[in-house]
């Protein structure tokens, strides 16, 4: 039996602590880098990396959370409960290498935000090269009343009712385009995929190609929640995949685990994704990225928890009730507390992994 408790933690700093000692346990070598901000507890953050040491790097693992701020709350624990895991099967780490990425948006973590100090969404801004810091998609301007107002979030607003008007007017494809797309010209907006590089992105593409030195065959988990019905998982991939790689996929995950969007059918684009960063980056490499997106709750009451907090942030009193109330519901969006849901998605996260691993061992049969 998974011990919840032991594996969520209620904060950043508890989370990285936790890492930190189940890592060392393991042998495990760590690295960490700054992001230059503070959390809450006045202690610098940093993104912790994790690397098993003396195993051949040909065949590797990459497990990353945390991209999204709040949600590597559940991340977190997906990578604690694995380290917990190895050490107690008398430390017997898995025969392929391992690198695991700890809280990739540490602010966001720390100060329970999905964005990072400067509201970028960091899904958004890993633009690869020639591509702009600039632009929307055409329908934002319309929404952005709606979906960043100028003022205090209150309790008593029909958000719901005026989402559901939205979609009636625009269109669901049209709300999706502004928000899946990313958008560069609202900083203090939702979806904002920033003006310039992020710290998050210095450090990735300082440190990437060191860490999967070597790397042949790479299968790399990246952890989500907050979509999808509850206490489901979807594989997620915006970026073309070849035919081998369909199949791999429904070999080693099923058929139904994975939804492609980067496909004709889909009504959107979105740019600067981590994805589509890898899979440029990586294009040497037989490289398969997918974004494990465990579901919670209904997604226009995820987006009225996104806009109430982005509301609190920018309008609100930092340390008003109303700004804790919709930190703690932002939270409780992305990382519910029943601990029904907390063990279902532990035990597909360490599933999901362990097929990963099985998958990296088989013999490469990579065709386009």
């Amino acid at each position: 039996m998974l011990d919840v408790a032991a594996l969520f933690a209620s904060d950043y700093a508890t989370s990285r602590q936790r890492f930190r000692e189940a890592a060392s346990a393991l042998g495990l070598a760590l690295e960490a880098y700054s992001i230059g901000k503070r959390g809450p507890d006045g202690n610098d953050l940093t993104i912790e990396v994790a690397m098993t040491p003396g195993i051949d790097a040909e065949h590797t693992l990459v497990i990353s959370s945390g991209l999204h701020g709040v949600e590597g709350f559940l991340g977190a624990a997906v990578q604690l409960g694995l380290l917990r895991a190895w050490y107690a099967n008398d430390a017997s780490l898995p025969r392929v290498r391992c690198v695991l990425l700890h809280a990739l948006n540490p602010f966001g973590f720390a100060w329970r935000r999905r964005v990072n100090e400067m509201n970028v969404d960091l899904n958004r801004n890993l633009l690869q090269d020639g591509e702009s810091f600039r632009g929307s998609p055409s329908g934002y301007s319309a929404l952005d009343g709606l979906l960043n107002p100028r003022q205090a979030p209150s309790r008593w607003e029909p958000v719901t009712l005026k989402f559901l008007l939205a979609i009636a007017r625009h269109g669901m494809p049209a709300l999706k385009q502004s928000i899946a797309s990313g958008q560069y010209d609202y900083p203090q907006g939702l979806f904002y995929g920033g003006d310039s590089p992020s710290r998050t992105n210095e450090i990735l593409s300082m440190h990437f190609d060191r860490w999967l030195a070597g790397s042949r065959r790479v299968v790399h988990i990246d952890l989500h929640t907050g979509l999808g019905a509850w206490a489901t998982c979807k594989l997620l991939i915006d970026y073309p995949l070849s035919k081998s790689h369909r199949q791999r996929l429904s070999r080693w995950f099923g058929p139904d685990t994975f939804e492609c969007t980067h496909t004709p059918v889909v009504a959107y684009r979105t740019r600067g994704s981590f994805g589509q960063w890898c899979a440029a980056r990586n294009r040497s490499r037989d490289y398969l990225y997918a974004a494990a997106e465990f579901g919670t709750c209904n997604p226009l009451r995820v987006l009225a928890g996104l806009r109430a907090e982005n509301q609190a942030h920018h309008w609100g009193l930092a340390d008003s009730a109303s700004s804790e109330r919709a930190k703690q519901q932002l939270v409780a969006l992305f990382c519910p507390r029943a601990e029904s849901w907390r063990i279902q998605v532990l035990e597909q996260g360490m599933r999901l992994v362990h097929n990963a691993i099985d998958a990296l061992l088989e013999p490469s049969q990579l065709t386009n």
